[in-house]
């Protein structure tokens, strides 16, 4: 669940099997009630109708909630990060990062490095696009060591350099649910 309209189309499920949320997050939804496996089954089922997924399995839970706070901390924050992601994951979600290095390169295929460069790419061409920052301050934002290897990085990633992704503006985003 990564957007408003997600957290939307989730409260609207909930409300439909009248359970009561006190937190609707990102990938995360707290209710008032123990609920019945008949109302499981359908949350289950309006979710999907919705294009939306309830997770049961709790490495898969888990899987989610890395992802969700990849994505928070990379399109969500507007202050320089600042934090290691390495600290930023294990204190967040309660769990030694090696653990969660190798559950999420186990499950996903790729590791936490590299999904969340491809995230910090993302980022890097919005910020590209609305044109307000310089690649000077868009390395500071986003902690990179220097404009040299936000460059090597972009590079790599997109096949282009940050000028040249600048120059052609109409190189598509990918949209953060696709990544």
């Amino acid at each position: 669940m990564v957007s408003a309209r997600c957290k939307m189309a989730v409260k609207e499920e909930l409300r439909k099997l009248d359970l009561h949320f006190i937190v609707v997050e990102l990938g995360e939804v707290e209710i008032m009630e123990d609920i019945t496996d008949e109302q499981r089954n359908e949350l289950k089922a309006g979710l999907l109708s919705s294009g939306l997924e309830l997770m049961d399995d709790k490495r898969a839970v888990l899987i989610e909630r890395i992802k969700t706070a990849v994505i928070e901390m990379v399109h969500y924050t507007d202050e320089q990060i600042k934090i290691n992601f390495s600290v930023y994951l294990s204190e967040k979600l309660k769990h030694d990062y090696t653990y969660l290095a190798n559950l999420f390169s186990e499950v996903q295929g790729t590791t936490i490095e590299n999904y969340i460069i491809l995230h910090k790419i993302e980022r890097i061409k919005e910020l590209i696009i609305y044109d307000e920052l310089n690649i000077t301050e868009i390395a500071w934002k986003m902690n990179y060591s220097s404009v040299a290897h936000l460059s090597n990085q972009f590079k790599k990633v997109t096949g282009l350099t940050p000028s040249h992704f600048k120059q052609l503006k109409v190189k598509r985003r990918t949209q953060i649910e696709d990544i």
